[in-house]
C-alpha cells in the first residue's frame, strides 16, 4: 500500500477468526471479520490517518463488511466482499448476494459507494460491456 500509495485496500480470504481493528504497522489499521481461521474473512485497511474519520463499521458475515468514513465532508461507504466460488453450495451463494443487497441498500442516497471485492468473476476478454465497473483495478481519484 505504501509503494502504490494507496490509502484504502479492501481485502478478501483473510483467515483471521474475530472482529477487531488492529495496527499492522507502516501506518495503517485492518478493521476485519472472520468466524473461520481456515476460509473466508473480510477487511478494509485504512492509513491511519484516515481512522479517525471513521463513522461506522459494519461486519455484516466473513464475506461481507462495510465502513463509513467521513472525508472533507464527503461520505465514503467502503464495502468488502468476498462471492462465493463457483464449487459452494447455492445456499451460500444466495446468502452472500443478500448480504451484499442488504448493505448497499441501507447506504443512504447521495453518498460515495466504493466497493472492492473478489468476486470470483471472469476478468479479461469475456469481460464486454462492463469495462467500468469491473476489470483489473479501477481507480477512485480525489474529487470523483
Amino acid at each position: 500500500m505504501e509503494r502504490r500509495k494507496a490509502d484504502i485496500l479492501c481485502v478478501q480470504e483473510t483467515r483471521w477468526k474475530g472482529s477487531k481493528a488492529r495496527s499492522i504497522g507502516a501506518g495503517f489499521k485492518l478493521f476485519y471479520y472472520g468466524v473461520d481461521s481456515k476460509r473466508n474473512g473480510v477487511g478494509v485497511v485504512l492509513k491511519e490517518e484516515f481512522v479517525r474519520n471513521v463513522l461506522e463499521v459494519k461486519r455484516v458475515s466473513d464475506r461481507v463488511m462495510s465502513l463509513k468514513l467521513e472525508i472533507e465532508g464527503v461520505m465514503l461507504n467502503v464495502v468488502s466482499g468476498y462471492a462465493p466460488q463457483v464449487g459452494c453450495e447455492l445456499e451460500e451463494k444466495e446468502r452472500f448476494w443478500s448480504e451484499l443487497d442488504e448493505v448497499m441498500e441501507s447506504i443512504p442516497t447521495g453518498e460515495r459507494v466504493v466497493i472492492g471485492a473478489d468476486f470470483n468473476g471472469h476478468v479479461g476478454e469475456g469481460n464486454r460491456g462492463d469495462e467500468e465497473v469491473m476489470g483489473k483495478f479501477l481507480e477512485l481519484r480525489k474529487g470523483t
